[in-house]
C-alpha cells in the first residue's frame, strides 16, 4: 500500500499503529476458568496414557463455559441483566427529554460497573450488588453518575456536573464520523478510503474507530468553533480502515453538542 502524501485533512498513515491518548476502546481479554484448565491436563493425561499403551487418542473435549446468571454474587462483574437493569434505573429521570450523540430521544449511555462497597460493608460476606452508571445528556451538556442497588431496584445517589467529559464511547465516535462524511471537511477522509479502497466511504461501517475528547485547554490555538467545548462535548477521531491501513482525521474536531466539525491547526 503507498502512502498517500497529498495535504487534505484525511492523511493515510503508513504502518500499523498510531499512539492515541485517551482512547474509549478496549479489548476484553477472557482467560480459561480452573474448572477448564483441569480440564484441559486432564485431557492431556488422557492423551498420554493412550499414547503409552499404544492406543489411539480420542477426540478433545470442549467444555461450554457455564450459563450466566441473572444476578452476580459478591465481587463478581455485574452481569448483563444487572447492567441492563441498572442502566434504565438511572436513565429514567431523563429517558424522555434527554438526548444522545445522535439527537435522539434518551440520554447517552457512557459507562456501568460494579460499584465498591461502602466501609460499613468491609469483611462482609454478601455486600449489596451496586451499580456505578454514567451517561452524557446531550440536551443539557451534563454528565450523570448514578449508583443503583442492583439487587433492590433503588437509585441511592445521582449527581449530575457540567464541563466533566470522560473518554468518548464507539456511539458518540460513531456519530462523530457521520458528521464529518456529511460536512465539506469530510472530503479528505473519502478521498483517502477510495484511493486505498477504489470504493466510496458513505458510512462510517467499514471503519474500525478510536478518538479521544478534545480538550481546548492543551491548545495553543483554539478555533472560534471549538471556544464551547469543555461545556460542548468536542472529540477527535482516529479512524482505520477494518483490516487496513489507518487514515489520520486528527486535523478535525468534532463538536457533538453543537454538531460541527472544525478543522484544527493541530493534531
Amino acid at each position: 500500500m503507498r502512502t498517500l502524501m497529498r495535504r487534505h485533512l484525511g492523511k493515510l498513515v503508513a504502518g500499523t499503529a498510531i499512539a492515541v491518548t485517551g482512547t474509549a476502546a478496549t479489548v476484553a481479554v477472557t482467560l480459561p476458568d480452573a474448572a477448564g484448565a483441569r480440564a484441559g491436563r486432564g485431557a492431556q493425561a488422557a492423551t498420554g496414557e493412550a499414547e503409552l499403551h499404544g492406543g489411539t487418542p480420542g477426540p478433545g473435549v470442549v467444555v461450554a463455559a457455564p450459563a450466566e446468571g441473572k444476578q452476580g454474587i459478591g465481587r463478581d462483574p455485574l452481569t448483563d441483566d444487572e447492567r441492563e437493569r441498572a442502566r434504565r434505573l438511572a436513565a429514567a429521570p431523563a429517558e424522555r427529554t434527554g438526548r444522545d450523540a445522535a439527537g435522539g430521544r434518551g440520554p447517552q449511555h457512557l459507562t456501568a460497573d460494579l460499584a465498591e462497597p461502602l466501609p460499613s460493608e468491609a469483611g462482609s460476606a454478601a455486600p449489596p450488588r451496586r451499580a456505578v452508571v454514567s451517561y452524557y445528556d446531550y440536551r443539557t451538556d451534563r454528565l450523570v453518575t448514578s449508583t443503583v442497588d442492583v439487587t433492590t431496584g433503588t437509585v441511592e445517589s445521582r449527581a449530575a456536573r457540567q464541563g466533566v467529559q470522560p473518554s468518548p464511547v464507539r456511539a458518540e465516535l460513531t456519530e462523530a464520523v457521520e458528521l464529518i462524511l456529511a460536512s465539506p471537511h469530510g472530503a479528505g477522509l473519502r478521498a483517502d478510503y477510495r484511493d486505498a479502497t477504489g470504493a466510496p466511504l458513505t458510512t462510517p461501517a467499514p471503519l474500525t474507530l478510536s478518538g479521544y475528547v478534545y480538550r481546548k485547554e492543551r491548545e495553543a490555538v483554539v478555533p472560534p468553533g471549538l471556544r464551547s467545548c469543555g461545556v460542548h462535548r468536542c472529540v477527535r477521531v482516529v479512524t482505520r480502515i477494518t483490516g487496513g491501513p489507518w487514515i489520520d482525521t486528527r486535523d478535525l474536531a468534532v463538536d457533538l453538542s453543537a454538531r460541527t466539525v472544525v478543522v484544527t491547526p493541530s493534531g
